[in-house]
């Protein structure tokens, strides 16, 4: 066995730390979904985590691996999978999209710290391949069944409007706040800042990831906004709608699917951010976050090897080894 040279360190951190401060984090976005759509938001969360759950443990009991659920990772893949998906879906595409993010996403690339590709990301790419189901967006404050499939009324969502180059009929205030149409974890931008920031405090996440990503979206936003609308509001507005904020703050600061450097952080981001307003201002479909992510989630291995970390205490650039002439 090959061992490297000293020195070694030890920690007792986990990765069942990280997640459940990540869980509580996300405990007030889902309060403000719960206000805003009703109890079916809670029912939706909770199928999403009970499957991502079951389906990790079940596929690990199928191909002899150990049990990992109590790490917490599904449960908070599970958690914003729901996050992404309107609170009028039918249960059973909860499921469907659980067991594809936790068994074909990650189990079958080997498990937690394996996967390539954002398993809850990843999860309501798979479920647009139903788009009626996932381009329902009921009206805030709108009561929907909780047993059966609700016939819900298809409510227009800001980025409909930006992507038609007009301003959304919301206020600034409204956006920030919530009280629009949208995914659960659209509910508040202001909530989800909040969130942000108590993972930052406890050394979650990194600050560089979000500012990156949102500064390259704030940027592009003001330098294009159409004739006759002013610069500063279109730009607030493509901060404050869809899942921008949730993708910035909760996905995008992934662990495995982010670079390990801070060059490799930064570039990353800087691309989820050209990539979401290319795809909002030119693709056929409005919200751009979900594809960008994904898309620089197979970039992180090509970003790691053009700007690799630094091997643990060297202080300067590492020198090419020379043989001496006449050894081996």
């Amino acid at each position: 066995m090959n061992v490297s040279k000293a020195p070694f360190l030890t920690s007792h951190d986990s990765a069942r730390a990280p997640m459940a401060d990540v869980l509580v984090a996300l405990i007030p976005v889902l309060a403000m979904s719960i206000y805003f759509y009703g109890p079916r938001a809670l029912t939706v969360t909770l199928v999403s985590v009970a499957s991502c759950v079951g389906a990790e443990a079940l596929f690990q009991l199928l191909v002899y691996r150990a049990l990992t659920v109590t790490d917490l990772s599904a449960a908070v893949s599970g958690a914003l999978l729901a996050f992404c998906l309107p609170v009028s879906i039918p249960y059973w595409a909860v499921v469907v999209g659980g067991v594809f993010a936790m068994v074909v996403v990650k189990g079958l690339f080997g498990g937690l710290g394996k996967n390539f590709l954002n398993p809850a990301l990843a999860g309501r790419a798979f479920l647009c391949t139903f788009p009626a189901l996932m381009s329902t967006w009921p009206a805030p404050l709108e009561a929907l069944s909780l047993t059966m499939t609700p016939d819900a009324v298809t409510s227009a969502t800001p980025l409909a409007a930006l992507g038609q180059g007009m301003l959304p009929e919301q206020s600034l205030r409204t956006l920030f706040l919530g009280q629009r149409a949208g995914a659960l974890g659209e509910a508040s931008a202001f909530m989800l800042i909040i969130c942000g920031v108590y993972l930052m405090l406890r050394r979650v996440i990194s600050p560089r990831i979000p500012l990156c990503y949102l500064g390259t979206v704030a940027a592009i936003a003001f330098f294009t906004h159409p004739e006759g609308v002013d610069a500063l509001t279109w730009t607030a507005c493509h901060l404050l709608s869809g899942g921008l904020m949730l993708g910035a703050l909760f996905m995008a600061t992934d662990y495995v699917t982010t670079p390990v450097t801070k060059g490799g952080q930064t570039l990353f981001a800087v691309g989820c951010g050209a990539l979401t307003m290319l795809i909002r201002m030119f693709g056929s479909y409005p919200e751009g976050v979900c594809y960008a992510i994904l898309i620089m989630n197979t970039t992180v291995c090509l970003l790691d090897r053009v700007l690799p970390p630094r091997p643990f205490g060297l202080t300067g650039r590492p020198k090419a080894s020379r043989k001496k002439e006449g050894t081996k």
